[in-house]
């Protein structure tokens, strides 16, 4: 059994986005959902593997915790609130 970075994939209200993807990219979406799947016991569309990819790569980006982590406000940590949006 493989060590993925993913595991199952939680329920939760989406956003809708429309992506393109270039071939490749998608057929190793769709054999990592498959892979996924034997392991989890889990059946995803490979379209829902890309938000939880995307939030672990962000996760894990050293150069986008560091940009969260100054004073830059664009860029504040998932859930947490701004001055602007805490009525301070």
């Amino acid at each position: 059994m493989s060590k993925l970075k993913l595991g199952a994939i939680p329920d939760d209200k989406p956003v809708k986005l429309n992506i393109e993807l270039p071939a490749d990219v998608h057929r190793d979406l769709v054999a990592y959902a498959d892979v996924l799947a034997r392991e989890t016991g889990q059946k995803n569309e490979p379209a829902k593997l890309i938000a939880p990819m995307l939030a672990r790569f962000m996760a894990t980006d050293r150069g986008f915790a560091k940009a969260r982590k100054g004073n830059d406000l664009r860029f504040p940590a998932h859930g947490a609130s701004t001055t602007a949006d805490s009525g301070v």
